[in-house]
This record gives structure tokens, C-alpha cells and sequence, in this order.
């Protein structure tokens, strides 16, 4: 059962990075887009840039997830070189257990009421002639949420899961 569920969230991991990986491109190529057309044709183009913020706010919020599964979190700690050398694992797994499960799960219920009305109306940009979507984008706070939760586990369950 641990090896499956290890297994899914390895699953997860691979599907965060392709999420990460193509909100990069994305947003390289409309910024890109963006300068070309304001500097080099002296127009804009609304709907640009909407993608291009659509996916810094996709890449930055699944950076999350991925940072938590390579151990890339940063730690302040004053004390930790007069502690022992396997303190800063179990600081690791208490902050999981005291920190991180109930702060993502209290983001996922505080933050469904505003989903669910975004999914209704079917949100889009704020901005007139705006591109629209902006639902999706909402969708990935709450996901990101479940997949830091679940990588959170993991890491708890396997401590190699930071190494892997």
C-alpha cells in the first residue's frame, strides 16, 4: 500500500513537472510575444497578456509541490549547528504533521466557496477583451493544495522520496 501510494504521488510529481514545464514555455513565448509587439510594432495585445500572466501564476503555485519534493524549502533555523544531526529531519517531520497538512487543507475549504462561484460563472479576465479562463487558472491553487498535502505524506511515509 505505502509503495502505491508512493508510487501515485511519483505520478503526481511527473505531471507537476510537465504542468511547470509548459507554463515556462508559455510564458517565455508571450513575454517574448509582448516585446516584440510593443517595442518593435508599437501595439499590445490584451489577451498576451493575460497568458502571460495566467502562466506566471500556474508555474509559481505548482513550484509549491515540486520545491516540497526535492527538498527545496528553505529553513531558518538559528540553532540548528548545536543540535544533533538528525534534528533538522524530525524539525522536517513535525512541521509536515503540525504545518503543512492543516494549512493546505485549511486553503483548499477556505478557498472552494470562490472556486466553485469562479467554475458558475465561468470567470474570465477582469480586463475588457480579456482572455478568458481565469477558472482554470483559480483551479490550480486548491490542486497545487492537494498535491503539497500528498507530497507532504510522502516525504513522511519515505524520507528517500527527497533524494528520488
Amino acid at each position: 500500500m505505502k509503495a502505491g501510494y508512493l508510487a501515485i504521488c511519483k505520478g503526481l510529481d511527473r505531471a507537476v513537472i510537465f504542468l511547470c514545464g509548459a507554463a515556462c514555455v508559455v510564458l517565455t513565448a508571450s513575454v517574448l510575444a509582448i516585446v516584440i509587439l510593443r517595442f518593435g510594432f508599437n501595439t499590445g495585445n490584451i489577451k498576451l497578456q493575460n497568458l502571460a500572466e495566467y502562466a506566471f501564476a500556474v508555474l509559481m503555485i505548482l513550484s509549491l509541490p515540486y520545491g516540497l519534493r526535492r527538498g527545496g524549502h528553505v529553513r531558518v533555523e538559528v540553532l540548528s549547528d548545536c543540535l544533533p544531526a538528525g534534528y533538522a529531519r524530525l524539525a522536517d517531520r513535525a512541521a509536515l504533521v503540525i504545518f503543512l497538512v492543516p494549512v493546505f487543507g485549511l486553503m483548499i475549504y477556505a478557498w472552494w466557496p470562490d472556486l466553485a462561484y469562479s467554475w458558475t460563472i465561468l470567470e474570465g479576465s477582469v480586463e475588457t477583451g480579456g482572455l478568458g479562463g481565469l477558472f482554470l487558472v483559480k483551479t490550480m491553487l486548491p490542486l497545487a493544495a492537494v498535491a503539497m498535502i500528498l507530497q507532504g505524506i510522502a516525504v513522511l511515509l519515505d524520507p528517500r522520496v527527497l533524494s528520488e
